[in-house]
């Protein structure tokens, strides 16, 4: 049988959104979508892309009667504008697509213009949504960590991954036992890093010097105040204060970015000894998952898909310690240890504990593009080292 990562699992079925009176299919797309619609091409899901929406939009636009407008905010005739587009789009485009492919058809309009990145993320989710019903729990997996625009569904895969590995018997794995905790945590991290899918043709984030970062940063962060959970939506605003803080307060766009744990400390005895199950193990497996995985969509929020550098995820690093998330995440575990009576019990719990801790500090993908407007550029200057502290 093929493995999974050698199947189809979905087809994006690409057309340019057609001008006033151009015809939007082909007799061989036709005939492709008839088959698709009688059940002939199988359940591989087939997600129809209109292109060029903004140009749709920008024709809209001009085709607007002035007069019409008068007395309207700009969020109204932004809306008239786009209840326009979708009614072209009804009757050049989906009208069409349902004669041949029936109602059900999914589909999405899409722009790669800077300002409809909304578009891109849509499709995305689509694209995921289609595969997890059509298709295996693992390609749905692997369509979320193919992707780039979409930092919620690398956190739902991070979720779907360790589920599958190792996350849920982190009290009691088998597979842990009598190894030694570095290389577990290895494991852990690799896992984790995968998913997110990086450009990080150096591999910065599988290095030595990151992962005993993240190590260090498990030990050195104090407990901070209890999150507040009825203020979600100042996460991602209060993490790009401290982004454009620290940005700020370079000497000069040139000067190195310092990650506040030291570079010459020594790892903790910990990371040497034989894996066994305890609260304070417990405890650090909790923390460098959960770290890890927020330090990583930190980066996300900076890097903007961009080629990393060791200068990127030293300012992610920096940005995460120097955060309320960072201490708040410490507080939600400590808090859950001291509740854990039997610890022989806890795999189910301490699982729960980990995917609510990450998706109540997720940020969204539409908030994600709206804050990487606000941060500060970091610049195109030549990397840096991967020193973290002055001595």
């Amino acid at each position: 049988m093929t493995t999974p990562e050698r199947q189809l699992h979905a087809v994006w079925l690409c057309f340019e959104i057609p001008r006033a009176g151009g015809r939007l299919l082909e007799t061989g797309t036709e005939e492709f979508l008839a088959l698709k619609n009688n059940g002939t091409l199988g359940n591989i899901p087939v997600i129809v892309v209109l292109t060029k929406y903004d140009m749709l939009i920008d024709r809209m636009e001009r085709t607007l009667d002035d007069t019409s407008l008068n007395g309207l905010s700009d969020e109204a005739v932004e809306e008239r504008i786009k209840n326009k587009a979708e009614a072209e789009l009804r009757d050049t485009c989906i009208g069409p697509l349902e004669k041949f492919a029936g109602p059900d058809i999914p589909h999405a309009m899409i722009s790669t213009r800077e300002d409809y990145k909304e578009t891109l993320i849509r499709l995305i989710q689509i694209t995921e949504n289609c595969v997890g019903l059509h298709s295996t729990p693992e390609a749905a997996v692997m369509t979320s960590i193919a992707q780039r625009v979409h930092p919620g569904l690398k956190i739902k895969a991070s979720i779907e991954v360790g589920k599958r590995r190792y996350w849920k018997a982190l009290a009691s794995s088998t597979t842990f036992k009598n190894r030694k905790t570095w290389d577990c945590l290895h494991v852990l991290h690799t896992d984790i890093i995968n998913v997110w899918n990086f450009y990080d043709p150096h591999h910065y984030l599988h290095s030595q010097e990151f992962r005993e970062l993240i190590v260090k940063m498990v030990d050195k962060l104090e407990v901070g105040p209890t999150a507040d959970l009825t203020k979600t939506i100042t996460i991602g605003l209060s993490m790009v204060g401290t982004i454009a803080g620290i940005v700020s307060a370079l000497a000069g766009p040139a000067a190195p970015i310092v990650v506040p744990i030291a570079a010459s400390a020594v790892l903790a005895v910990w990371v040497h000894d034989v894996y066994q199950i305890s609260h304070a193990v417990l405890q650090r497996f909790m923390s460098y998952i959960i770290h890890l995985t927020l330090v990583l969509q930190t980066l996300y929020l900076v890097s903007e898909s961009q080629e990393l550098t060791c200068r990127t995820i030293k300012l992610a690093v920096a940005s995460y310690l120097a955060s309320s998330m960072s201490g708040e995440v410490r507080t939600w575990i400590q808090d859950y240890d001291r509740q854990l009576t039997i610890l022989e019990r806890a795999d189910r719990d301490t699982l729960d504990k980990i995917v609510e801790v990450m998706q109540f500090y997720s940020i969204d993908a539409a908030e994600m593009s709206k804050l990487r407007e606000k941060i500060p550029p970091v610049g195109s200057l030549p990397d840096e080292q991967w020193e973290t502290e002055r001595s």
